[in-house]
């Protein structure tokens, strides 16, 4: 009796003392493991940290010497000695709000405004809290030099960061600093999301591999974009799946497969891979702004608000349009007049081309441009029909035998289409919109498509900064409509300036 109680015991000690959650049970329910991040995110990150650094003891010390100078005065000496202590404080402090704001985490940086925001954030609430505390301990800090710290420090931020962008397009664009994701969903569902991801090589994804539910390992591979991607399983493969590719990120493009259970598990078994997990809402071409989560009764719900074509945001628009062109003619009129000049000197006819175009709601109206083609340009198109290299409805040439030689410098820096801003003045036109569409380009217009109307056409916009001519017929109403869905003043600020870059780039343009 007491041996077998001694053992018992013995049994209990030996059981309490194996590990209570091994790995393998970790990576099933969703303990984390604090697994590495990507190589090159990592160094990505640890370089952000160091020109951060840089920058702010930059901003600092200009602000030091702005504010007390170089001088053998003893008081000015005493005072700038002093501030050299607080100068180094600030930077620390500075460097470590920027960290506090996850202003260089993964999910943020490298593309969209978020890392912007938290970099303004971060310095924003710094100098915030120096203010308060401050006021509050009756400190004496000169105003002058957290005046000049805080802009100067917070503009070579953005800067530098925006600069590291430049860089790290460049570098994806050869097919580096990528994050490999793994797409799970249904067949069209997958590839259209796989077709997103490979589309745009300097967004940063790279497909590794597709899981279908109910396909099981085919061992099928799939041609995206003139890739090569592997079908490597179903629904029930995933975390084998990303073990296997070292995916980065998984993303679900349609959740019915797993239901509200298989969704929180694999939410769990990815938390301990270190694997981000993405999921598409559903909702084709509906941005953030106008998509809310709200929980009911435990339940998350994407809520999606109405666009906003009407309110304070049209008239926002309206004083843009306004002020922006008009702004835009006194500046450019003397470039407008060369032009005219060219234009009627080099070929004949008139220097301005007005094209039938269909506006809002459907109403007809006359666009301007200067012209860029002979004076019977329109007679002999029919001769040209079979050389079109347009998308859908609409006819383009890269080597137009129409184009003049000025109309053809005009086009590729599209400064042909600037008297389109008397078109902007009179309401016609907006600055930022859809493409101004043709009658008969309306006339194949299917109802979805007709969407586009609900907005005034614009000089520049998505289709502007996403390829130009290049763009498949396709594309280029996907993304008319995904504005029309989604615009928002800050966009058309954002359009205007990618559509600088463009002109001056000169890329697309034919």
């Amino acid at each position: 009796m007491g041996t077998t109680s001694g053992r018992s015991a013995e049994t209990v000690t030996q059981i309490d003392q194996r590990p209570l959650a091994p790995h393998h049970i970790l990576a099933r329910t969703g303990f984390s493991t604090s697994p590495p991040v990507s190589r090159w995110l990592e160094a990505y990150r640890a370089r952000l940290a160091v020109s951060d650094l840089i920058v702010v003891v930059v901003a600092v010390v200009i602000a030091q010497l702005v504010r007390f100078g170089v001088s053998s005065d003893d008081v000015l000496l005493r005072a700038s000695i002093s501030y050299s202590l607080i100068s180094a404080v600030l930077v620390v402090l500075w460097a470590l709000a920027l960290s506090g704001f996850h202003s260089r985490e993964g999910r943020v940086v490298g593309s969209g405004p978020e890392e912007f925001r938290r970099v303004v954030r971060a310095s924003f609430a710094l100098f915030g809290t120096i203010a308060i505390l401050a006021y509050l301990l009756k400190l004496d800090l000169a105003r002058g030099y957290l005046a000049v710290a805080l802009p100067v420090g917070l503009v070579l931020l953005l800067v530098q960061r925006q600069l590291w962008r430049v860089w790290l397009r460049r570098q994806r664009s050869e097919g580096r600093y990528l994050s490999d994701v793994l797409v799970v969903g249904s067949h069209r569902a997958a590839m259209a999301m796989a077709t997103v991801f490979e589309r745009d090589p300097a967004a940063g994804y790279r497909v590794v591999g597709v899981c279908e539910p109910g396909r099981g390992h085919t061992g099928e591979v799939l041609d995206i974009e003139g890739h090569s991607v592997p079908v490597l399983g179903d629904e029930s493969t995933v975390i084998d799946s990303v073990e296997a590719t070292q995916a980065d990120m998984v993303a679900v493009s349609n959740t019915e497969f797993f239901g509200n259970e298989g969704m929180r598990a694999l939410a769990w078994q990815l938390e301990a891979t270190g694997t981000d997990l993405v999921v598409a809402p559903g909702v084709v071409d509906v941005a953030g702004p106008r998509l809310q989560v709200r929980p009911v009764a435990g339940l998350p719900l994407l809520h999606v608000d109405k666009p906003q074509y009407e309110g304070a945001g049209k008239l926002g628009k309206h004083a843009l349009d306004l002020f922006g062109a008009g702004f835009a003619v006194l500046v450019l009129s003397p470039v407008m007049l060369v032009i005219a000049l060219l234009v009627k000197l080099t070929s004949p006819g008139s220097v301005f081309y007005r094209s039938e175009r269909i506006g809002l709601n459907g109403e007809p109206f006359g666009m301007l441009k200067f012209r860029s083609m002979r004076q019977d340009a329109d007679k002999v198109r029919t001769d040209l029909l079979q050389m079109n290299e347009g998308a859908g409805p609409l006819f383009k040439m890269r080597n137009d035998p129409r184009v003049t030689t000025v109309g053809r410098f005009l086009r590729r820096f599209s400064l042909d289409e600037l008297p389109q801003l008397f078109n902007v003045l009179s309401g016609q036109m907006s600055i930022v919109g859809p493409r101004p569409p043709l009658r008969d380009e309306v006339m194949t217009y299917t109802d979805m498509v007709h969407r586009r109307l609900l907005v005034k056409p614009g000089i520049t916009g998505l289709w502007q900064v996403s390829g130009r001519s290049d763009l498949s017929w396709e594309e280029s109403v996907r993304l008319d409509l995904y504005y029309v869905e989604n615009w928002s003043l800050f966009q058309d600020i954002v359009i205007i300036w990618k559509t600088v870059r463009a002109v001056l780039g000169s890329s697309g343009a034919y």
